[in-house]
């Protein structure tokens, strides 16, 4: 056996890590599609806060990152629904509202610098067995949930007018998608970080595009390239003493440049070609 996988925490952070290389490329292909990727990176903030909240009032960090991530993505995609035309601008006041209540309740916080900082960067080392139930309780909902509505996600991401002409309750199907990225967010980050954590819903599937025919395909490749991206990463971090999240982010896109010049490489033969 590898000594990477002789460690109990390794063990717990690739248990942890292939459950969020799963759900986050899932996730992030609906992101990409609805043109909202920045997304991520708002939510990440208001998970900062949450977490800072935790350690501020004793209570598990993921849970309450959770439940500000979850607040935070229902009232974004409320007021988004309401005033179609602002939703960039609702996005920003969220990002910067998450940004100033992190550094406000990480400087009230017991919490030291070790401690926050492996939730802001990931941190292989500091993930237990709870935060292993965790996130594979809560990833194991997400996927559950996507597959029951599939069909009338990708219905509604792709023409929405069409969607509520045909009946399909939209905005209660827009919700969905909002709680499930709040989901995958909060629990990503004590493997990648709320800093990075988009990154990895995002890069994949950038990547994927690349090379992928189908939005099926689309999404199988993406999940495919986010997996060898996490161990890689969390490989990498064992042995090199780095950050697990940057390691798997910069795995993933060094993943995005190989798919990109492969297109690109085919696409000059076929312009050659003719």
């Amino acid at each position: 056996m590898p000594e990477v996988f002789q460690f109990d925490f390794m063990q717990r952070a690739f248990i942890a890590g292939i459950s969020i290389g799963l759900i986050c490329p899932v996730i992030g292909m609906f992101i990409i599609m609805r043109r909202q990727s920045l997304i991520g990176d708002g939510l990440g903030h208001i998970a900062f806060a949450g977490v800072a909240t935790g350690w501020l009032l004793g209570i598990y960090p993921v849970m309450s990152a959770t439940i500000f991530t979850v607040a935070a993505a229902l009232g974004i995609e409320e007021l988004r629904a309401r005033r179609p035309a602002f939703a960039d601008m609702i996005l920003a006041i969220f990002f910067y509202t998450g940004m100033a209540l992190a550094v406000l309740f990480s400087s009230m916080s017991r919490a030291n610098n070790v401690n926050l900082m492996s939730y802001l960067f990931g941190s292989i080392v500091t993930v237990n067995l709870l935060d292993v139930q965790v996130i594979v309780g809560l990833a194991a909902v997400v996927l559950l949930v996507m597959r029951h509505i599939f069909k009338e996600l990708v219905f509604t991401t792709f023409d929405e007018e069409a969607a509520v002409v045909s009946g399909l309750p939209v905005r209660k199907i827009n919700l969905v998608i909002a709680l499930l990225t709040a989901l995958t967010v909060s629990i990503s980050m004590r493997i990648v970080g709320v800093l990075l954590v988009a990154a990895l819903m995002i890069v994949p599937v950038a990547a994927s595009l690349q090379i992928s025919a189908g939005f099926r395909n689309t999404i199988v490749n993406a999940v495919l390239i986010s997996e060898v991206s996490v161990v890689s990463g969390l490989v990498g971090s064992f042995y090199l003493n780095l950050a697990s999240g940057g390691t798997i982010v910069l795995s993933a896109v060094f993943l995005f440049i190989l798919s990109f010049g492969l297109r690109q490489a085919v696409l000059d033969r076929y312009r050659a070609a003719k």
